[in-house]
């Protein structure tokens, strides 16, 4: 059986859509996959059946080590896999392989990988606009067009810890949960106005839903501002783990989010999910999934892919109305494993 190690990705979003890459190499044949990542990802890679373990990268993002990169290396070269997979395109992703003596190592070309990367392959940005295309691509051989459809990635949640959750935080079950994720850890262009999403918990509050905001410690200030006072709106921001955030979107019935980690988390569960698209482009980074309702202005100005608006006025979200997103939801069915429909009043 081969043994594959991939060097995953830093960022949630990329963690959750290289499950594709996961799946085509479990359908090219028979094969354990080890990932080697952040360990913040160790809880969205214990909800992908295809991955045999998480392995701790124990360097931050950005910190070279290559004293620490050896020895981590070196402890895996024990391990004898036959393909190293790497994700990221940086010079210092490739050095844990090339040091553990991985046969084959696979990897776009990226930072002068020269040696290191022994299987290199070229990066066609115009065939391959998707970063999970660009995942895909390198579970296959050099030239091997992707498979058509290639698998979307699905993620499955803990239902033990559900339980739990639902205990520990006081969520009721006597009505329908409608999830926001509010935050974008790239910056403020990308971040729906909070009065927005303040005004559409109203709305959704007035037809019967509660609504749970979700989101890291540093969002926790936003999601106040969004819960205010209102006793259905529950800030959860900062009050759990990102497994957690999994398992807890798995039981609502629809989610609202900026073009975030967790929205591609939320399309990973199949769930109902609009999407809030402002400085960037959901031709790149799309959530994968059928039933979600990409909302975008699409200005001239857009998208720009700053983290802050070059022209100080970010109209291409301020200027998306929450009646908006509403029919957006309106337009998915998106309650519609519960009695209580959302309809426009």
């Amino acid at each position: 059986m081969r043994k594959i190690l991939v060097i995953g990705p830093s960022w949630v979003g990329d963690m959750v859509m290289a499950q594709s890459l996961f799946m085509v190499l479990k359908q090219a044949g028979e094969c354990t996959i080890d990932v080697l990542a952040p360990g913040w990802s160790l809880p969205i890679l214990e909800r992908m059946p295809e991955v045999r373990k998480g392995l701790v990268m124990p360097l931050g993002h950005g910190q070279f080590g290559l004293g620490a990169r050896w020895r981590l290396g070196r402890q895996l070269a024990a391990e004898g896999y036959d393909q190293a997979i790497l994700l990221p395109n940086s010079l210092k992703s490739a050095l844990v392989p090339f040091f553990a003596g991985i046969r084959q190592r696979t990897g776009f070309r990226g930072e002068m990988r020269y040696g290191l990367v022994n299987d290199l392959r070229l990066l066609d940005e115009t065939a391959l606009p998707m970063t999970v295309q660009r995942f895909v691509a390198l579970g296959q051989p050099d030239g091997l067009p992707l498979p058509t459809p290639f698998p979307w990635p699905r993620l499955i949640a803990d239902a033990g810890n559900q339980a739990t959750l639902r205990a520990r935080l006081g969520l009721a079950e006597d009505r329908p949960a409608i999830a926001f994720m509010p935050g974008a850890e790239y910056g403020p262009a990308k971040q729906w106005p909070l009065p927005h999403y303040a005004a559409l918990a109203d709305e959704l509050s007035e037809r019967g839903y509660q609504v749970w905001i979700l989101g890291a410690q540093k969002d926790h200030a936003a999601a106040a501002d969004i819960a205010g006072k209102r006793p259905h709106v529950h800030n959860l921001a900062g009050r759990t783990q990102l497994g957690d955030a999994v398992d807890l979107l798995a039981l609502a019935d629809a989610a609202v989010t900026n073009d975030s980690g967790l929205m591609h988390v939320a399309a990973a569960l199949d769930l109902p999910l609009v999407a809030i698209y402002g400085s960037s482009s959901p031709e790149h980074t799309p959530p994968l999934s059928k039933r979600v309702a990409i909302t975008s202005l699409r200005l001239e100005c857009a998208p720009c892919f700053k983290r802050v608006c070059p022209l100080g006025h970010t109209r291409c979200l301020q200027d998306i109305a929450p009646a908006q997103v509403l029919t957006a939801l309106d337009s998915l069915g998106a309650a519609g494993r519960r009695t209580m429909p959302i309809t426009q009043a």
